[in-house]
């Protein structure tokens, strides 16, 4: 007798509580399966986005670093000096435009690049959308300048991230004969 009591225990059917939630587990792990499947392969993220890194320093204080970059006269002095003016490179004619203000456009370097400031702290911060004209239309990436005081001098820590594939040697490279040489010149 105590063998049949036991019986109707194991098959008891389901609460309907069970059953729902017993349902959406099923259901919800259908849902979930591609996306484990894409996440374990790789689908979805890039694990090949390119970015730059570099740390530049300048003698010189936060304060003038930060207008070198973001005062429209000065930053055209530093274009002059930049390797792609002194090789004569057809650049465009369009004069330097900058605004110290978040949201501003800005066209530098004659021209072939354009973008907006998206942050500006005074001194400390600059970050932009910004773009190489020849780009594909709608494409911008996402410079970061971040300038810390390194006793009289001005370290800038600085990422580059968001071009298109295929082009971060050729910016890495830009950035420090078009950027660091000159401003540096600029501020001796």
């Amino acid at each position: 007798m105590k063998r049949l009591e036991v019986l109707p225990r194991l098959v008891q059917l389901p609460t309907r509580r069970q059953m729902l939630v017993g349902t959406t587990t099923v259901v919800a792990g259908f849902g979930f399966a591609p996306l484990i499947a894409l996440t374990q392969t790789g689908e979805g993220v890039s694990r090949t986005a390119e970015s730059i890194h570099q740390e530049p320093v300048f003698k010189a204080s936060p304060k003038r670093v930060y207008e070198a970059l973001t005062d429209q006269k000065q930053f055209e002095k530093v274009t002059q000096l930049s390797a792609a003016v002194q090789s004569g490179a057809d650049l465009g004619k369009t004069p330097t435009q900058i605004a110290p203000e978040a949201g501003s456009q800005f066209t530098i370097f004659r021209g072939h690049i354009v973008g907006r400031n998206i942050e500006l702290v005074q001194n400390r911060r600059i970050v932009q959308a910004w773009r190489v004209v020849d780009w594909d239309p709608g494409i911008y990436s996402i410079v970061r300048f971040e300038l810390t005081e390194e006793g009289s001098a001005t370290k800038i820590v600085f990422d580059h991230a968001g071009f298109p594939q295929g082009t971060g040697q050729h910016l890495a490279d830009g950035w420090k004969v078009n950027y660091w040489e000159p401003l540096e010149k600029y501020l001796a």
